[in-house]
């Protein structure tokens, strides 16, 4: 049941901590973790260096001019410079620029010509999302955030010319870019993005498939690892490809992309590669399209799936924990935390992310419940222990035991050598059949509150009372130095005291009463005997019952102790010696002595 217990509380520990967290992760918490994983996996690594990007940069604004103020002819100038020359030509150029409107008739369609008689041109459009309630396969309202309200596309002459793409950039709600959308159907049409279609034509023109990778949810999304931060490909000046400063020889079989590269075109974007640092949406499509030809793209993994196999982690940790020292489950943790970044990243090379934090966090979380835990039930265990020996044991004993960590209050016993003391009052019997109740109840008191004080003063353990009988060990439950001199010298502050005490009820009500005590001391099982709702804390054997007989032979006002009793104590005791007498039970005599001085130091 005990075991059974445990294993529910860790499986509801790790379901709330999930659940919880789960709702977190996969909703604004989750940009928090996919920070973590940019700044895990997002590495500058370009290998492709097919790759160009003619920038429509300072530069050139400054020699043509705002770009809305162009003739058409300058980007037809463009084109027909980079395919000038028929062996060298680019594999594709793809615009990030939205030819929409028809400016000046002719040097459009001149544009559009130019483009269709290239052939490897892909041009940019653009979708305008807003959010709309759809019916999902099982009838239920969904709200689709990426309904296209209208597509914004080139002019038509261009159009009939070129192959488009939507050039739209995917900004996660933390405002970076680290996903890309393969395609979306629209009216029954497959539209691909502008980095898709660059990646297909490039692919065709060296006569390989476009192999696109799985997407997700209803937008074909997928998520792609950057190659490069700002500036990491080569970049060149359209100024400079149109004066023929630079050799358009060198965009041989290559990518192109011709974009804006200039602060003041308002095209930027913050990449996952380098947070906090701008990106134009160029370069995004320049590392898109090489993730694409990499085969460096990645799914989100099954929430469902994780969270199932995150639980079940964080249960086995649980029931681990609890058998662990704190040092060993905090080392355990790290171990596991470690082990969670290190399957993190392996599974994000093999294109699937996987949350990074969510699982530390659930662990932290428990390893910290069982912290708070553990401290609780050590104030609980030590307020226990502290209830049960306070009755019985002298102050000092029970602030020994409170903070001993390492002391358990535990049913069983262990074998100590103890010394044991009886004491009982000689005459109570007779003496209470002439009094009062309550005068009776007020010698008895006043005797076992002596009792007490001077077994406590010496450091013994009270085990029990037994009518007007009182016992004590001594040694038990800690060791305690010179404790068979310490258990006479308790026998002698009772019998010193019940001389005041006798005295004083003498006077009050004519009667007076004495001690009779035993010591003896040897081996002893001491502990706690009894169940788990009631025990006592006492000592059993042969040793005690020998100190009961020697309790119950002694007259008034005397005190035996037994041959081993004295010959440890011989040097600070004076005595008369009994000799032997038979005990109760025993079937050979015991040798005694009466104590009759103990010197104290």
């Amino acid at each position: 049941m005990k075991h059974l217990s445990g294993i529910k509380a860790a499986a509801f520990t790790a379901a709330v901590i999930l659940a919880s967290l789960a709702f977190l992760y996969f909703g604004a918490a989750g940009f928090l973790d996919m920070g973590i994983s940019d700044r895990l996996n997002q590495r500058e690594t370009v290998t492709n260096k097919k790759i160009y990007i003619i920038g429509i940069d300072d530069k050139t604004l400054e020699q043509y001019g705002p770009v809305n103020t162009w003739s058409r002819e300058i980007p037809a100038k463009l084109v027909s410079t980079l395919n000038a020359v028929s062996d060298a030509r680019p594999a594709v150029i793809g615009f990030d620029v939205i030819y929409s409107e028809e400016a000046d008739r002719e040097a459009d369609d001149y544009f559009a010509k130019v483009c269709g008689e290239a052939g490897n041109v892909v041009a940019a459009m653009s979708f305008s999302f807003k959010e709309q309630p759809e019916k999902d396969e099982d009838g239920r309202i969904v709200y689709n955030p990426y309904y296209v309200d209208h597509v914004i596309e080139p002019y038509d002459s261009l159009k009939n010319e070129v192959i488009c793409g939507f050039a739209n950039t995917f900004v996660d709600t933390d405002g970076y870019v680290r996903q890309a959308m393969a395609y979306l159907d629209h009216e029954g049409v497959r539209k691909y993005s502008l980095s898709s279609q660059v990646y297909k034509v490039y692919q065709e023109s060296r006569g390989e498939e476009a192999v696109f990778p799985d997407t997700y949810g209803r937008n074909n999304r997928f998520y792609f690892t950057y190659s490069g931060k700002a500036g990491g490909y080569s970049v060149v000046s359209m100024a400079d490809v149109l004066d023929g400063t630079v050799d358009a020889a060198i965009f041989r079989d290559a990518v192109v992309l011709v974009g804006a590269y200039a602060v003041g075109m308002q095209d930027s974007y913050m990449p996952a590669i380098a947070h906090n640092s701008q990106m134009y949406g160029v370069e995004i499509h320049a590392n898109i399209i090489e993730a694409l030809l990499e085969g460096k793209t990645q799914l989100p993994v099954s929430p469902l799936v994780y969270a199932i196999a995150a639980a079940f982690l964080c249960g086995v940790f649980y029931l681990c924990s609890e058998k662990m020292r704190l040092l060993h489950s905090t080392l355990l943790m790290t171990v596991l935390i470690i082990l969670n970044f290190v399957f993190a990243k392996g599974m994000y090379t093999r294109g699937r992310i996987v949350p990074t934090i969510l699982l530390p966090v659930c662990l932290l979380i428990i390893c910290l419940i069982q912290m708070v835990r553990r401290y609780l039930s050590e104030i609980m265990r030590r307020r226990r222990v502290i209830n049960v020996f306070k009755q019985y044991v002298a102050p000092q004993v029970v602030d020994k035991i409170s903070k001993d960590k390492d002391f358990e209050l535990v049913i069983g016993g262990e074998n100590r050598h103890i010394a044991v003391l009886f004491v009982d009052i000689r005459g109570f019997t007779t003496m209470s059949e002439s009094l009062k109740p309550e005068e009776v109840v007020e010698i008895l008191n006043e005797y076992l509150g002596l009792t007490t004080q001077a077994i406590f003063d010496n450091g013994g353990t009270l085990d029990k009372f037994v009518g007007d009988a009182t016992m004590a060990v001594f040694n038990a439950p800690f060791d305690l130095d010179d404790y068979i001199f310490r258990a006479v010298s308790t026998a002698w502050d009772m019998q010193s005291g019940a001389e005041k005490i006798a005295e004083k009820f003498r006077e009050r009500y004519g009667k007076s009463v004495s001690f009779g005590i035993g010591v003896n001391c040897g081996d002893a099982v001491v502990g706690n005997i009894g169940c788990d709702f009631r025990m006592d804390y006492t000592a059993i054997g042969d040793t005690v019952n020998t100190a009961a007989r020697l309790e119950s032979n002694a007259r008034p006002g005397q005190i035996l102790i037994s041959s081993e009793v004295y010959e440890a104590v011989k040097d600070r005791v004076a005595v008369t010696p009994i000799g032997e007498i038979p005990l109760k039970g025993k079937s050979n005599g015991v040798f005694v002595y009466q104590v009759d001085d103990v010197k104290k130091h």
